[in-house]
């Protein structure tokens, strides 16, 4: 399962980006409810994102770290014009949530990918 991420992390990569963009900027009158903290949801997202590109730990990979927190900055700049709610305590707990995928990911790739 591990080099399944691996061989195919930028699209694995991409399509959950493509998840988070889309449910960050879905027109909603209301939020649903869900269990658990937006904050959390924020955090668990990102971490989920960056997972797969701390697996390959590539150049681009981690180029890409950048690019992700400058793209949650740019949602939460653009949610107040799709009738959502952009929060600047959204973009630390993604950021956070970014800081520790790639950590979760890194630990993972050293302790079960050692071969590469």
């Amino acid at each position: 399962m591990l080099s399944f991420i691996v061989n195919r992390w930028l699209a694995i990569t991409l399509l959950i980006l493509i998840v988070i963009t889309t449910l960050s900027l879905w027109p909603l009158q209301n939020l649903p409810r869900v269990p658990g903290s937006d904050k959390t949801h924020h955090l668990i997202a990102y971490a989920i994102l960056v997972v797969p590109a701390a697996l390959a730990n590539t150049n681009l990979s981690r180029w890409l770290v950048i690019v992700f927190i400058l793209w949650s900055g740019l949602i939460e700049l653009v949610q107040p014009h799709v009738n959502r709610y952009g929060e600047w305590s959204d973009m630390i707990a993604n950021v956070s949530g970014i800081a520790i995928g790639w950590v979760l990911g890194m630990f993972i790739r050293l302790k079960y990918l050692k071969a590469d």
